[in-house]
């Protein structure tokens, strides 16, 4: 039991970082160019050109951040329906309440990231 609280706890993290990938390849960049500060956007993706990467395929960032979304759903159904141990139920509890408020941010995250990489460019 406590290995599958250790998988889940990863695989939450996972989801959440795979989004904020999803933010760095679109969000945060149309929205600088949006207010106006793309010269800035460029200087740091003239430092960091691993960067454009991301925006180049963001078809497979989304995808993998949605399916490690899902994957971190299934977990947590799962997990709802087990028992917590008795020698470690505070912290299984802990684990249960703090991880649905992560997965919810994390899908909100990715919902804002696919907004502005698809939905938006159709827009203008």
């Amino acid at each position: 039991m406590l290995l599958r609280s250790k998988e889940n706890k990863i695989i939450s993290y996972l989801s959440l970082f795979s989004s904020f990938g999803t933010l760095i390849c679109c969000a945060i960049p149309s929205t600088l160019v949006l207010l106006g500060f793309g010269a800035s956007l460029a200087s740091f993706l003239g430092e960091f050109p691993q960067l454009i990467w991301l925006s180049e395929n963001k078809e497979l960032v989304f995808g993998l951040s949605f399916f490690m979304l899902a994957v971190s759903f299934a977990g947590q159904k799962y997990a709802e329906k087990q028992v917590c141990p008795i020698d470690k139920k505070e912290d299984c509890q802990n684990t249960k309440n703090w991880s649905k408020p992560l997965f919810y941010v994390t899908l909100v995250i990715n919902l804002i990231g696919a907004f502005y990489a698809f939905v938006l460019p159709k827009l203008m």
